[in-house]
This record gives C-alpha cells, sequence and structure tokens, in this order.
C-alpha cells in the first residue's frame, strides 16, 4: 500500500490521519462483502419405482422433508445455502445417490473440516414418493417431516423436531433435541425425545414414548401404552389397554374404556391424579396421595382402613391392579358415564 503526500493550505497532520483510516476501512468493504456472498446450490435426482419400495436417508447435515403423491419414481431435491462459504466448500458436502433393487439411497457426507459451520450452511432434502413406500431417515443436524404415508416409519436425528401425518405402518423416532408429533398410525409407535414434548393423535396399536423434558399427550390408544416424562404432564384421553405412566413434574389424566388386560400404573411426583372409567371394568384400586386425598365417585369395595390420601379396594368384584401414586397433588377417580 503506498501513501501519497497532500500539500494543501489548512492541511495539518491530523487531518490527513483521519483520512488515511478512513481510506483503510473502506477498502476493507469489498473483501467482506466478497466473504459474506450468498451461495445457492441445488441437486435433483430422479429414479423409476414401484409402490412398495424402501427409502433410505443418512446425512450428515441437513432437514429431511417427505411428501407422497400418486407418482412411479422418487424424486430427490436437495438445497444446499450458505453465507460465506466458497463454491469448493458447497461441493465438500457431497451426495451420492443410488437403486439397488426396490430400495433409494441418499447419502450425504462432509469431511471434518466443514464442521462447525453449522450456522452459515443450511441444508434441506426435499423428497417425493409414492403413497405405498418404507422410509429409513437419519440426519446428524436438521428436523424430519413425512407426510401420510402407506408404510413403516423409521427416522432418527440429533438435532430437531419430527412430525409425521398418517402412517398406515409402525412409527420409530427418536431426536436428541426436540418435540415429536404424529397424527396417527395405524400399527404401533414407538418415540423417543431427550428434550421436548410428544403429542400422539390415534394409533390402533401399542404406544412407548419417552421425554426427558417435556409433556406426552395421547388422543387415542387402541391398545397398551408406555409413558415416561422427567418434566411435564401426562395426558391420555383414551386407552383401551393398560397404561403406565409416570412424571416427576406433571399431572396425569387418562380415560380408561375398555377392560385392562394387564395391571395399570401411573405415578408422579409433582402433581395430581384424574382418572376417568368404564364403570363396568373390574379392578382392583389402590391408590395412595401424599399431599392430598383420594376421591372417587364409583362403587369401590374398600379394604381396610378408610384414610384420608388412601384408597384400596376393588371395583366390580377385583381384576388386574389399578395403582395410582402422587406425592404432590390429590387424587381424582371419576365414572365415564
Amino acid at each position: 500500500m503506498h501513501t501519497h503526500q497532500i500539500s494543501a493550505p489548512g492541511f495539518n497532520s491530523f487531518t490527513g490521519t483521519c483520512l488515511l483510516i478512513l481510506a483503510a476501512v473502506f477498502s476493507l468493504f469489498p473483501q467482506r462483502a466478497s466473504a459474506q456472498r450468498f451461495v445457492d446450490d441445488r441437486l435433483v435426482q430422479t429414479f423409476d419405482v414401484k409402490p412398495g419400495g424402501e427409502l433410505y436417508v443418512d446425512t450428515d447435515r441437513g432437514s429431511i422433508e417427505v411428501e407422497t403423491a400418486r407418482t412411479d419414481e422418487v424424486r430427490v431435491v436437495v438445497e444446499r445455502e450458505s453465507y460465506g462459504a466458497s463454491d469448493a466448500d458447497m461441493d465438500q458436502l457431497r451426495f451420492e445417490f443410488d437403486k439397488s433393487g426396490r430400495k433409494v439411497s441418499v447419502i450425504g457426507r462432509q469431511p471434518e473440516r466443514m464442521r462447525g459451520r453449522e450456522n452459515k450452511f443450511r441444508v434441506r432434502i426435499k423428497i417425493q414418493l409414492p403413497e405405498k413406500f418404507d422410509v429409513d431417515l437419519n440426519t446428524s443436524g436438521g428436523s424430519v417431516s413425512v407426510e401420510d404415508l402407506d408404510g413403516s416409519v423409521t427416522a432418527q436425528t440429533s438435532g430437531g423436531s419430527m412430525s409425521f401425518g398418517r402412517i398406515s405402518g409402525p412409527v420409530d423416532a427418536r431426536t436428541s433435541g426436540g418435540s415429536i408429533t404424529l397424527e396417527e398410525s395405524a400399527s404401533d409407535a414407538h418415540l423417543r425425545t431427550s428434550g421436548g414434548s410428544i403429542s400422539l393423535g390415534r394409533v390402533a396399536g401399542t404406544v412407548d414414548a419417552h421425554t426427558s423434558g417435556g409433556s406426552i399427550k395421547i388422543d387415542e390408544a387402541g391398545a397398551d401404552v408406555v409413558a415416561r416424562t422427567s418434566g411435564g404432564r401426562i395426558s391420555v384421553n383414551e386407552v383401551r389397554g393398560a397404561i403406565d405412566a409416570s412424571t416427576s413434574g406433571g399431572s396425569i389424566s387418562a380415560y380408561i374404556s375398555r377392560q385392562p388386560k394387564a395391571d395399570c400404573r401411573l405415578s408422579t411426583g409433582g402433581g395430581s391424579i384424574e382418572v376417568k372409567l368404564d364403570p363396568s371394568v373390574k379392578l382392583s384400586i389402590d391408590a395412595r396421595a401424599s399431599g392430598g386425598g383420594v376421591r372417587t365417585d364409583l362403587p369401590v369395595s374398600v379394604r381396610g382402613k378408610v384414610e384420608r390420601g388412601r384408597l384400596a379396594g376393588e371395583l366390580n368384584g377385583g381384576g388386574p391392579m389399578l395403582e395410582l401414586e402422587t406425592s404432590g397433588g390429590g387424587i381424582r377417580i371419576e365414572s365415564i358415564r
């Protein structure tokens, strides 16, 4: 950089210094604009398939969106966007596409040197496939969504939410940092999250839902339910099988409309419990409330001593055990009719 001496009336060393500083600052602008330029890249791949196939996706980063249509092909669109990456950097996140038999595979890999640029690099994988298909989706950093699908769903992400529409087959979904929603499943649902809520519509089969930091809501379960959370409320609007629900920090409500074939247990360390029963079910009841009373409007034949925070007895002659326990609230057992 060359500096030119300026001679003019009234020009002093202080003014010259200020001009030199301003010139140096403005000279940086083109470099910064170039470094922050926006890069947009799009990959498209299509495969001819028949309904009843399988999609497998495994990517080091990016959200995955699956939609269905009346089509005989799988169409994959990978959108890569970045502020601050070069064309060479974009090419380092490489995708491989393959079809073998009935299986279509999409693999996305990036080298170690590209890691740590998560805030500047955005990847979105959009897939359209036939309505009848099985999917197995895996991403190390992004959300996962699947529209209505006639097939099974297996999905896993290390950092994002998950949402599923009406799924005819079983759903097995796991995330380390986001909520999970499922509109409907005609089979079983096994859901795990370490940091979000779980919300389910109608599930015809069994439900196994675990979260370490959120609430669990189930509209309807056609079979047994296991629900676990360390920090939220559990609500099961209707269950036609046995239920095992526990939370360390919230209330529990359950609606049991059919005769359970196995023992049921509801437990909370920080809230109330409300159970609504079909009056014809046969149950043995053991309810304990350390922080409140136990109330019921059903004709329970009481065993032993009557206590304010304890109810033990039989409903309709007894049957599988219904165990209710809370350390921070009361218990209510009511008829649904």
